[in-house]
């Protein structure tokens, strides 16, 4: 009897000792996934969203007075004179040369909040007010033309900046595409809801581009991911995104979860590119619904858009490696087919540069779902998703009030209808099929040809390219690389807010217009050379610059 009572007062010790084992071991198993999800994470803060954003929100604000200006590198008196000589130079230039299309672009940002943001953010924020005051080149235009853009003040530019990318077949090309298709829709107007018929040629058109079943119109690229990412949610019944440290899918909440976001995007992993870690974790984690490509992260993998407003020092970086990416792409494809995650290439900005068929056709790679914008309606409002249909399917035919929703009123609008229309038919043309013959070789000639060049004069200056997109690194350190896209501009070379961290240009470009370009970007590297922007003391390294600048805000946040 003493022992039965022994055994029945031991079971509930049992029980509750496998279950605290039991509790353990999906302790130790959720600790486990949450290591490899851990390290699959790039070590940047662009990888890692919440950090990167308590970071942001601890660095305090401070600006450096015109003494400041020129001796933030400790440089000696007589450099500092070549600097200060050579920027007051320069200001009076721009305050000559571009006044009308100055003046217009103040008056315009006390109303336009873009211009102001864009304004403040050219460079790195501690020059910013000194650079603003004095070197304000404006940024309205008059006319487009060829391969050059002229400001209201009649000076003509070569175009580096492509209009975000827009820009593939020259300016004269999509005033064409523009007038041609409005022409094409002009009887039906701007009627908005039911459809002109040039949208079903362009559905049989990007069927045969995109490889995929079905598509969906929408007002942006930015809409057309957020679609693409729905609808990926609404198949798998997943609830997570998985985007690529340092890549841009538009500035919604959840593809932009760190800087620049004000609320935390809780079902997006930031991970990084090119890794097996990477890899690991879409095979073993189940809430995962999709992953997003941008293909232009081939050229900086793992780093955010280069901007000349984060050029604190000269260790931006990049080189693209086609096959490299290509292999990287492929696995984790195979990885994505294995464990039911779509996968989306958002061509929004490659769009049509790198092949009529996109990054897919480009790399070898076929996605489940594509997204294009820009390039196709002209710069005109368009985005577009096109996938398989049992993923672009918007409702359930067992459960009918179980649907995926997106509709928007200007989607399919017939002004940007027939814009498209008329580019795709551009791109059959034997003008459109020519300029892909040999792109490649082309552009990767031309970049080398500039590198020779840079090298040749002596200058601390290297491009790279992915086509036809380039970016600019610098190859000793220094705390104003930034300067350079103000000497670009004076020398007639029109680049993007973002200054010298994305050159872009459009495949008209002929061989005697790259030339000029060529000689014209040198010409203003040099003249940056020789006013002393260059100097530097051997001993210093870029990391010894990030220290001091960290020890001047540490400063500023005292107070002192």
């Amino acid at each position: 009897m003493e022992a039965n009572l022994t055994a029945v007062a031991a079971q509930p010790l049992a029980l509750w000792g496998a279950g605290a084992l039991a509790v353990a071991a999906a302790a130790a198993t959720k600790g486990r996934a949450r290591l490899m999800l851990s390290r699959a994470k790039h070590r940047s803060l662009a990888g890692h969203a919440r950090m990167s954003r308590r970071v942001a929100g601890l660095i305090p604000a401070w600006s450096y007075d015109e003494q400041r200006f020129f001796r933030a590198d400790a440089a000696p008196e007589d450099v500092v004179c070549q600097r200060e000589a050579g920027f007051w130079r320069l200001s009076e230039l721009y305050e000559t040369r571009f006044a009308r299309t100055a003046a217009l672009t103040k008056e315009a940002a006390q109303g336009l909040s873009d211009l102001q943001f864009t304004g403040s953010y050219r460079v790195p924020f501690q020059f910013s007010r000194v650079v603003r005051e004095n070197l304000s080149a404006g940024s309205f235009l008059a006319s487009s033309d060829g391969v050059t853009i002229t400001d209201l003040d009649g000076n003509r530019f070569y175009d580096l900046a492509g209009s975000y990318g827009v820009n593939l077949m020259g300016f004269d090309a999509y005033k064409r595409m523009i007038a041609e298709g409005a022409a094409q829709v002009a009887e039906l107007g701007p009627v908005l809801g039911a459809f002109h018929p040039v949208v079903a040629d362009n559905v049989q058109r990007l069927k045969a581009i995109s490889k995929m079943d079905e598509m969906s119109f929408h007002m942006s690229g930015t809409e057309a991911v957020m679609q693409a990412v729905r609808l990926a949610r609404y198949h798998t019944k997943r609830s997570h995104v998985v985007r690529f440290c340092g890549a841009y899918h538009g500035w919604w909440g959840d593809v932009q979860p760190g800087v620049g976001n004000p609320t935390p995007a809780d079902y997006t992993y930031t991970l990084a590119d090119m890794s097996e870690k990477t890899l690991k974790v879409l095979a073993t984690r189940r809430n995962i619904a999709c992953v997003l490509v941008n293909p232009l992260q081939a050229l900086h993998p793992n780093s955010g858009a280069p901007s000349d407003s984060s050029l604190v020092d000269s260790s931006r970086k990049a080189g693209f490696d086609k096959a490299a990416y290509a292999a990287w792409l492929e696995k984790l494809a195979e990885t994505c087919r294995a464990n039911g995650i779509v996968l989306i290439f958002d061509d929004v900005f490659v769009g049509f540069r790198l092949a009529k068929g996109g990054s897919a056709e480009y790399f070898g790679v076929q996605p489940d779902m594509v997204t294009y914008g820009k390039t196709l309606g002209g710069g005109l409002p368009v985005g577009v998703l096109c996938g398989r249909a049992e993923l672009m399917k918007r409702y359930r035919d067992d459960k009918p009030v179980d649907i995926c929703f997106a509709r928007g009123t200007f989607n399919s609008h017939p002004y940007v209808m027939g814009a498209m229309n008329a580019f795709l038919r551009a791109l059959d043309t034997d003008e459109g099929k020519a300029l892909y013959e040999g792109a490649d070789d082309i552009w990767n000639g031309r970049a080398a040809l500039m590198n020779a060049k840079l090298a040749e004069a002596g200058l601390p200056v290297t491009v790279s390219n992915l086509s036809s997109i380039w970016t600019v690194s610098y190859t000793q350190p220094s705390r104003y690389n930034w300067m350079l896209q103000y000497y670009l501009r004076a020398e007639g070379l029109a680049l993007s807010w973002v200054g010298t961290g994305r050159l872009i240009f459009s495949l008209n470009y002929s061989d005697t217009d790259f030339a000029e370009v060529v000689e014209r970007f040198v010409k203003a590297a040099k003249a940056m050379q020789a006013d002393g922007w260059w100097w530097h003391d051997p001993a210093v390294t870029n990391k010894m610059i990030r220290r001091s600048i960290l020890k001047e805000m540490w400063a500023a946040k005292r107070g002192r």
